[in-house]
């Protein structure tokens, strides 16, 4: 068994309706008095009118470029620097999140996340996935430090729009596939392990239970116990997979073929959540779990997540894009060789790909 480092959980995590204003007491509590805010339009528009005036603490509100890029990072990590900031506050979605993190790693300051969206586990971990300037995926890097403070409003991501929480519920679901297909092979498991693997098979069954419902609370407009569930899920459970099982409890085969899928630059407009769900899916053709495939698909068809290319926006499947996809897919530093001890080589995944678009379910 490899060597596992728990990183299990920020510092302090709450999630409670009316939660933000009291930010300013507990950034106090914590010590901080100067903070820089990272944000971008739309995130700000719905998150500033959650987010009181300030009394006591210093803050400057910074919009970011669009990308989790090493020159973004060092752009907001010099600025931290020259404003002399204690923290950087992430206001916004996954990719906000993880710039944040890896910004406040590169200075030296404590990393504080509001999130607007339940669409990842990135509020959880301390972990950012890189890309370039162009919006392609080169590669995840997890920090030493954890995050200081997460601080979660109900109503404001109740308040986000329905395609990014279902994307998020596809991401999600991810982590029971990933972390089984690595967790179950193990014959001891030390206790963290077992903790991980509880959560991502609480990540499967929690949503398949109440994502309906919770679903329902958005388009109304109108908070639910579903709701909340399906939201701590998509936060908690799902960071608590990465955070105490390590590289067992992290990504597999599904966001292999999610990179894979980054090399085509229509796809840099569609949600990381609706990539990786169909990653899933060409993840169990490999495995030949395809009885679990069609309960998958039937899940995906209730709440419109993608269950083939075309839904993701690629109309023509030629065996040159599949071939690119693969390529990128299956690069020596993937994850989806820990599918096979022998590793995955790209006619595995464009046999598979393939497959799955043949299928009519």
């Amino acid at each position: 068994m490899k060597e596992l480092i728990v990183r299990g959980a920020p510092n302090k995590y709450i999630c409670k309706e009316g939660i933000l204003d009291n930010l300013e007491a507990q950034l106090l509590l914590h010590k901080i008095t100067r903070v820089l805010f990272v944000t971008g339009e739309k995130s700000w528009n719905a998150a500033s009118r959650y987010i009181p005036e300030f009394k006591e603490i210093e803050g400057t509100v910074e919009r970011y470029r669009g990308e989790c890029s090493i020159l973004e990072i060092s752009r907001i990590a010099k600025l931290a620097i020259d404003l002399k900031v204690e923290a950087i506050i992430g206001v916004g979605g996954g990719k906000i999140v993880d710039l944040v993190k890896a910004a406040s790693n590169k200075s030296n300051t404590k990393t504080v996340i509001i999130p607007t969206l339940a669409s990842n586990c990135a509020p959880w971990t301390p972990l950012s996935v890189i890309y370039t300037e162009e919006g392609v995926m080169t590669h995840y890097e997890v920090y030493t430090s954890g995050i200081e403070l997460v601080l979660v409003e109900p109503h404001l991501l109740l308040d986000a729009p329905i395609d990014l929480f279902v994307a998020g519920i596809g991401d999600t679901l991810a982590k029971w596939y990933e972390a089984d297909v690595q967790i179950s092979r193990l014959e001891e498991r030390s206790v963290p392990i077992e903790i991980a693997y509880f959560a991502a098979l609480q990540c499967k069954d929690v949503l398949l239970e109440h994502s309906n419902k919770a679903l329902q609370a958005v388009r109304t407009r109108t908070m639910n116990t579903d709701f909340i569930k399906v939201v701590e899920t998509i936060i908690v459970y799902a960071g608590m997979v990465g955070g105490f099982g390590d590289s067992y409890g992290r990504i597999a085969g599904a966001h292999s073929i999610h990179n894979g899928l980054t090399v085509e630059s229509e796809m840099h407009n569609k949600l990381h959540g609706e990539k990786v769900a169909y990653g899933i899916l060409v993840q169990l053709v490999m495995e030949d779990k395809l009885v679990e495939l069609k309960s998958v698909i039937t899940f995906y068809k209730e709440l419109g997540l993608p269950i083939s290319l075309k839904d993701l926006g690629l109309l023509t499947v030629t065996e040159d894009l599949v071939f690119r996809i693969a390529e990128k897919a299956t690069l020596p530093n993937e994850s989806i060789h820990v599918l096979k001890e022998e590793g995955i080589h790209e006619k595995d995944v464009s046999t598979a790909i393939f497959k799955l678009e043949s299928m009519h379910y």
